[in-house]
């Protein structure tokens, strides 16, 4: 089976483009096509993600896996486990390894579900 050599005909509507405004049209439809993927990333996460970005705080994969549970298990995980941690540290002066290691321990949830369900993210 050969397929119809319809190139010309397909061609038609950028045949009067100058490259400049073939360079510019790519980039829009570059931008439509991503546009949809990075509000997907921005508005998603997942437990591997957030691990990673614990991981990148300096929380070992234990302690980072830790977190991330708590995390989910309080519905929290959307807010992002490194700010999380990042906000704990902040509204109790504490350093950001030391909030994050007393939510290993299981302490400080209910501070984190006040900060980030009572009041503005």
């Amino acid at each position: 089976m050969k397929r119809a050599d319809d190139f010309q005909e397909r061609r038609k509507h950028l045949a009067n483009l100058t490259e400049e405004e073939l360079e510019k049209r790519f980039w829009e439809l570059a931008e439509k096509i991503v546009d949809p993927i990075i509000e997907l990333a921005r508005k998603n996460t997942t437990p591997s993600i957030e691990r990673s970005v614990l991981l990148r705080m300096g929380f070992s994969s234990i302690e980072a896996k830790a977190i991330v549970d708590g995390a989910i298990d309080r519905g929290l995980i959307g807010k992002g486990a490194g700010h999380i941690v990042f906000r704990l540290a902040k509204e109790k002066n504490l350093g950001i390894r030391e909030a994050g290691l007393r939510l290993v321990e299981g302490e400080m949830w209910e501070d984190v579900v006040a900060i980030f369900k009572g009041g503005a993210n």
